[in-house]
C-alpha cells in the first residue's frame, strides 16, 4: 500500500522534497564573511571606525558608492590585497551591488589573514535603499 502511494504521488513528493531541501539550504551556503545590514555597517564605521572595501568595477563605484570607501575590484583583489594590510586588525565592511561578489572577496581576505570581516548584506543596493548616503564620481583607490 506504501509503495502504491508514493508511485501514484511521485510528483508530489519530489515538489515536497525539492521545497523542503531548498528552505533548508541557506544554512549550508553560508558566505563568507558576517552579513551586516546598512545600519550595523553605519555603527560599525560610527563606533569601531570599519573600513569600507567596494569590490564593484571601477564604473560602478564611480556611479554611487558609500562614503570613505575603497574601491578594488574583486577580479583584482588577489593582486592587490596588500594595499589593504594596514586594516587586518581592524573592522572591515566588503560591499558589492548585491552582496555577492563581496561574499566571494570576504573568502579571499580570510585566505590573506583578515579577521573583522562583514558583508554589507543586499549591498549597496541595500544601502540606497534604507537611505543613506552615497558619493558619486571620482574613484578612490
Amino acid at each position: 500500500m506504501p509503495m502504491e502511494f508514493i508511485n501514484q504521488n511521485i510528483l508530489l513528493i519530489s515538489l515536497v522534497v525539492v521545497s523542503g531541501l531548498s528552505l533548508l539550504w541557506p544554512l549550508f551556503s553560508r558566505p563568507s564573511g558576517n552579513g551586516v545590514s546598512p545600519a550595523e555597517a553605519t555603527q560599525l564605521i560610527n563606533r569601531e571606525d570599519a573600513h569600507v572595501l567596494d569590490v564593484r568595477e571601477v564604473d560602478e563605484f564611480a556611479a554611487g558608492h558609500l562614503p570613505d570607501s575603497v574601491n578594488i575590484p574583486v577580479t583584482k583583489l588577489a593582486e592587490r590585497v596588500g594595499e589593504l594590510d594596514k586594516f587586518k586588525d581592524k573592522p572591515v565592511i566588503v560591499c558589492c551591488a548585491s552582496g555577492m561578489r563581496s561574499s566571494k572577496a570576504c573568502g579571499e581576505l580570510k585566505k590573506h589573514g583578515f579577521d573583522k570581516l562583514y558583508n554589507l548584506s543586499g549591498g549597496v543596493d541595500a544601502w540606497v535603499g534604507a537611505g543613506y548616503p552615497i558619493k558619486k564620481g571620482g574613484k578612490r583607490k
